[in-house]
C-alpha cells in the first residue's frame, strides 16, 4: 500500500488535521470565481476532495460538481454533504473520470507531488485534462515549495483530541518528507507524508505535455502575484487547447 492511500484512510489524519481553515478556503473560492469569471451552473470536478470542502462550496455557490478522491473514508464523510449537483465518487487521479466532461478542474491545497515517478506525475496531469471541455480551465494550488524549504521547521509536537503528535520534517531527494509519530489506546503509530518539491518550472513542463496553456499564475488565497521567494502559495491557471486523447 502507498503511503498516501494508508495514510489519507486514517482517522488520525483527519484528527491532525481538523482546524483547516473553512473561512480561508471561502475566502480563495470567492476570489477565483470572480477573477477567472466562473460561471454558475458550471460543471466542476475536484480532484483530490478529502472530505469535501472545496467542492461543498463551489457547489454552493451555483455549479455542478463532482469530488473524487482515493481515500475512502474522506469519501464515505464528503457523501453526507451530497445533492443532486454534487456528488462525490472514490476514483485515481491518475485516470481520466470522464472525458470531455468539465469547465473547470481543481486539484487545491497541496494535493499533488504524491508519487515516486514521473510518469504518474504526467499521468495525472493528463487525465485532468482529459477531463476537461475544450477550453476549459484547469487551477492547481500547490505549496511554495522554495518558501516551504527556505523556512522548513525540522521538528514540533502538538496535542490534538488528547493526541500528542510528534512531527519531523525534512528535505532527502527533491521530496518534502514528514513523520508522524504518536500513541493513541496504548498503541504506537508511525505514519509518512511525502510531498515531491515540484516548482513552477515543473508544473510547467507537466501542463505542457498535457496540452494546455498557463494563462494565469498567483502566490496566495488572495490571488497576488506571484513570487518563488515570498509568497506561500502556488497557484496554477492552465487552459485546456486541444483534446488530449488517454
Amino acid at each position: 500500500m502507498k503511503w498516501f492511500e494508508n495514510w489519507f484512510d486514517s482517522e488520525y489524519y483527519h484528527i491532525l488535521y481538523k482546524d483547516r481553515n473553512q473561512e480561508e478556503a471561502e475566502l480563495f473560492i470567492n476570489n477565483l470565481i470572480k477573477k477567472l469569471n466562473l460561471k454558475k451552473n458550471s460543471k466542476l470536478i475536484d480532484i483530490g476532495c478529502g472530505k469535501g470542502r472545496h467542492a461543498t462550496y463551489f457547489n454552493k455557490k451555483g455549479m455542478n460538481v463532482v469530488g473524487i478522491d482515493l481515500s475512502k473514508n474522506s469519501i464515505q464523510s464528503a457523501k453526507k454533504n451530497e445533492n443532486q449537483k454534487l456528488q462525490f465518487i472514490v476514483h485515481d487521479m491518475r485516470k481520466t473520470f470522464k472525458k470531455n466532461e468539465f469547465n473547470i478542474v481543481t486539484n487545491l491545497f497541496t494535493s499533488f507531488g504524491y508519487f515516486k515517478n514521473y510518469k504518474d506525475e504526467q499521468n495525472s496531469i493528463n487525465a485532468m485534462a482529459s477531463n476537461l471541455k475544450k477550453n476549459g480551465i484547469l487551477i492547481i494550488d500547490f505549496m511554495n515549495v522554495k518558501k516551504v524549504i527556505n523556512n522548513l521547521v525540522k521538528y514540533e509536537e502538538k496535542t490534538i483530541n488528547g493526541i500528542h503528535f510528534k512531527i519531523k520534517r525534512k528535505i532527502l531527494n527533491n521530496y518534502i518528507y514528514k513523520k508522524i509519530v504518536f500513541e493513541d489506546n496504548n498503541q504506537n503509530y508511525i505514519f509518512e507524508e511525502q510531498v515531491k518539491a515540484l516548482t513552477l518550472i515543473d508544473f510547467s513542463k507537466l501542463i505542457k505535455k498535457a496540452g494546455m496553456s498557463i494563462i494565469n499564475i498567483f502566490g496566495s488565497y488572495n490571488l497576488d502575484d506571484f513570487n518563488a521567494i515570498n509568497s506561500d502559495r502556488l497557484i496554477i491557471i492552465s487552459k485546456k487547447g486541444n483534446y488530449i486523447s488517454q
